[in-house]
């Protein structure tokens, strides 16, 4: 029979409170499940010229709007200028996305940087491992 060296009794994770934190993770969990079932709800609009695009807070292009008259149909280069402007107006939707995203998600992201008792994740592995 092996004796703890600690001491009987002893907690080896010394002044750890791992219910308190489990408990501060699962808040955590449901915070991050409530937040992410927001963004995906929410509608975003990007414009480029006379184009709009309408995407899902997971960043899903849902809609596409061209103002009519804008662009002529049998004109390459016309539509070569409506892929470009597409493709902006995605971008700049995408990009209030992530803003949206990083407004929701960003304190409990803090929160996870050290708040657990300077718990962190581990290192990456490289590639192939």
């Amino acid at each position: 029979m092996t004796q703890n060296p600690l001491g009987e009794g002893a907690n080896p994770f010394g002044n750890l409170d791992l219910g308190a934190m489990l408990e501060q993770a699962q808040q955590m969990q449901a915070q991050l499940m409530a937040a992410q079932a927001q963004l995906a709800e929410t509608l975003v609009e990007g414009s480029a010229g006379g184009v709009e695009v309408t995407v899902t807070g997971t960043g899903e292009l849902s809609g596409v709007r061209i103002v009519p008259g804008s662009f002529d149909g049998a004109d390459a280069e016309s539509l070569a200028d409506l892929g470009d402007l597409v493709v902006a107006a995605f971008r700049d939707a995408k990009a209030k996305v992530d803003a949206a995203a990083s407004a929701a998600l960003g304190p409990m992201a803090g929160a996870l940087d050290g708040s657990l008792g300077g718990l962190s994740a581990p290192p990456a592995r490289p590639a192939g491992f």
